[in-house]
């Protein structure tokens, strides 16, 4: 089991670094950061994160598969992990299908895109030379010239069945978004079907003592509405540091193996310090 913690996409980057610093004195196991459309880079995010820690997985949550060609994301991976060995996960997703409408990048087939991307970037992460001429990717007869020892585990960013179910297939492990709960968690993994390897990634929003309405309402409502459920369904870590600390147990009980913390308000270490004392 393991415990994260995302660098919110709202703060600004230059926190990252003391941020990352204060988390690698911690036990916390992951540090994850964003890459959403308008914010900040996450390979750009990530190397930072890496550069400035010594002890900390950095997860990188979630490059979309429309923005970033293959090849190029893999060589971007490979540098990292080299650099940085056996510290990375690559988190690639489908994107938001409006944000990619806006750049000019949504893909006829998104499914086809994301199983193809994710196939060729862990194939040449592995150090292959791969040649594709897929629905969405083509690529022909390359490879990286410096490919990892250790190739970085590739997971995919998913929520709905036929995506979960592509994730099982094709990636060695699944991240959900926030606003899922535990009691979802069997169900999630029984549509992954990716055998006892696969890593399950929750991430869920986490605000601990009072003013966690205040702190996190707009967030859930627009979370919500991304999941399509009512926003007294989200689920998150909030409450007392018992109860914030409760809910990630919850989350390891029902199966998750990583559980990434998303905290929110303008001292977001504080609620993580908290829960780490509660648990």
């Amino acid at each position: 089991m393991r415990l994260g913690v995302m660098f919110d996409r709202d703060l600004p980057p230059e926190q990252l670094i003391p941020f990352a610093r204060e988390l690698d004195e911690t036990t916390v196991d992951d540090l994850w950061v964003v890459e959403d459309l308008g914010w900040t880079g996450g390979i750009s995010a990530a190397a930072t994160a890496l550069a400035v820690t010594s002890r900390l997985r950095v997860g990188i949550g979630i490059t979309p598969a429309p923005l970033r060609n293959p090849m190029l994301l893999a060589m971007e991976l490979a540098n990292l992990a080299r650099v940085h060995p056996g510290r990375l996960a690559a988190g690639i997703g489908h994107g938001v299908q409006d944000w990619m409408r806006q750049v000019g990048v949504a893909a006829s087939s998104p499914l086809a895109l994301l199983e193809e991307t994710i196939t060729s970037v862990r194939a040449l992460l592995r150090g292959e030379t791969v040649t594709l001429d897929g629905k969405s990717v083509r690529l022909d007869g390359v490879s990286l010239v410096h490919p990892p020892a250790e190739p970085p585990p590739v997971l995919a960013g998913v929520k709905g069945p036929r995506s979960l179910a592509l994730s099982g297939r094709v990636a060695q492990g699944t991240i959900v978004p926030e606003g899922v709960g535990p009691a979802q968690v069997p169900g999630i993994l029984e549509q992954i079907d990716g055998g006892p390897e696969h890593e399950l990634v929750v991430f869920t929003y986490l605000h601990t003592g009072d003013g966690a309405a205040e702190a996190t309402g707009a967030m859930v409502a627009g979370q919500a509405e991304f999941l399509g459920i009512s926003p007294d369904e989200v689920v998150m870590a909030a409450g007392t540091p018992a109860e914030a600390a409760a809910q990630v147990k919850a989350f390891w009980a029902a199966g998750a193996y990583t559980v990434a913390l998303r905290p929110l308000g303008a001292d977001p270490l504080r609620h993580v310090h908290a829960v780490l004392s509660a648990l």
